[in-house]
């Protein structure tokens, strides 16, 4: 279990069930107090709105929609964030150039060191 995912509240983005059920068994075996997830954009942000997150991973692409405005409302709340994603090309959207990405298929290493690096002091 990580020190620093230990207790944390944990957003996941994300539209397939079996990449978000395996994401959830990660974060599980990292400590992370709680995993919310969200497979539409509208309920990812109805989520962001009525509740506190330490950090979010956020799918590129739902279900044929980018998630533009999924990472705007979690930066206007100051929620660190990652992207995740099966796209092979560098399709950052302007202003979050500078975010982690998560290439799919991910390890368990991989995804834990991305997430240490975004909650780390």
């Amino acid at each position: 279990m990580d020190k620093l995912l230990s207790g944390r509240r944990i957003l996941v983005v994300e539209d397939e069930i079996l990449v978000l059920m395996m994401i959830e068994d990660m974060l599980g075996d990292l400590g992370c107090e709680s995993v919310t997830s969200a497979a539409t954009i509208e309920k990812a942000i109805a989520l962001i709105e009525a509740q506190v997150f330490d950090a979010a991973m956020l799918d590129m692409n739902l279900d044929g929609d980018d998630s533009n405005a999924v990472a705007d409302a979690l930066a206007e709340r100051g929620v660190p964030f990652i992207y995740s994603t099966g796209n092979s090309g560098r399709d950052m959207r302007e202003g979050f150039s500078n975010r982690a990405v998560l290439r799919k298929p991910f390890s368990f290493d991989e995804l834990s060191s991305k997430l240490e690096r975004l909650l780390s002091p």
